[in-house]
This record gives structure tokens, sequence and C-alpha cells, in this order.
């Protein structure tokens, strides 16, 4: 973990880019000094994930999939796995963002979960690992006729699978549900064609 003051030349000399002339250095110059004032602040992030409130805590995660690094997947993986529904739904879709290997089987155990919202977190955390041998789990998915797990399966295994999922992914183009039609399209626009 790196503190402040190992970062302080850092942001001094990028600091003095917040005033280029041009916009794009300005903006990689703000980005650059954000992700190093999240990396000093690892030891107070996680103090508010500890300590704070339930906002104070959905903020702190996010802050930690900006950080982003080693150093965050097991606070985040422990999350993943608390019985608060807003934690666990904000840790698996940082945990997705990071694509980290060691979320997976965390991930994959959250697709039984009994609440949908977190199925549905997750199957679009999958998305982000891009791993064919998903496919088996993110399937049965497709069917459940809810507008909401068949969506996201539709978008995931769209980013993950093969043309030979063309035909059920169209199936979906037929659901009654807005948002899996949607998703339907979305998928078959970037399955690859076989």
């Amino acid at each position: 973990m790196k503190s402040f003051s190992s970062t302080q030349k850092r942001r001094e000399a990028i600091a003095s880019l917040l005033s280029d002339p041009c916009e794009e250095v300005r903006v990689a110059a703000a980005e650059a000094l954000e992700r190093l004032e999240s990396i000093g602040s690892l030891p107070e992030v996680l103090e508010a994930l500890k300590k704070g409130d339930l906002g104070t805590k959905l903020k702190a995660l996010y802050a930690l999939g900006r950080i982003g690094g080693e150093q965050v997947i097991p606070p985040l993986l422990y999350c993943a796995t608390r019985p608060e529904e807003d934690i666990k739904s904000v840790a698996i879709e940082v945990l997705g963002n990071l694509g980290h290997p060691k979320a997976l089987p965390v991930l994959m155990e959250s697709l039984k979960d009994p609440s949908p919202t977190i199925q549905a977190k997750t199957i679009a955390a999958l998305k982000n690992f891009k791993n064919p041998a998903l496919i088996p789990a993110l399937q049965p998915f497709l069917t459940a006729g809810d507008g909401l797990l068949d969506a996201e399966a539709a978008c995931t295994l769209g980013h993950i699978a093969d043309g030979t999922f063309e035909t059920k992914i169209m199936e979906l183009l037929r659901s009654p549900h807005p948002r899996t039609r949607e998703a339907a399209a979305q998928a078959l626009g970037i399955l690859p064609v076989t």
C-alpha cells in the first residue's frame, strides 16, 4: 500500500499540467491526480468500508475499483459474499469491471444467489472475463423469460460466445420484454459470425 507521501512528488509534477493549454493534457492530469488520490487513500477507503454507513461503504467499494490492483481483491471478494444485497451487488459489479481471475469462483457462486438482482449483476460482470468456459453456466439464463436475467445473459454471451449461439439469441428478439429484445439485438451485433 502506498501512502500519500510516497506519491507526493508525482502529484506535484502532474498538478502543473492542470493549466496546460491543451484540454486533453488537462483532462489526463486531472484523471491521474484522481487515481493517485485513490492510491494514496487506500487505508482510508478500507476504514470507510469497515466503519461507514451504507452510502459510505458503497462509495468505498467503487473507490477500490478505481484503485485497482491485487490489494483490492480480498476486500471486494469478502463484500461480494456479504448478506447485504446493496454491498454484494456493488462488489460484484466492481469485481466484474476489474476482471481479476481470482474473482471467478465467487462470481460463479453468485450465479446461484436467490436474488435475481444479484444474479443479473453477476451475469453482467462475467462478460468482462471473456472466458468461453463460462458459457455453460450462463446458457440456462437465456430461457428465464423475465426481461432481466435473459437480457443480461444475451449481452454477456454476445461478448464471450461464438456464432453457435446465434439461433438461441435470435429467439429472444420475439420476447415480450423490450429490454430482452434490445439485449438480443446488441448481442447479435457483436456475436462472431461463424
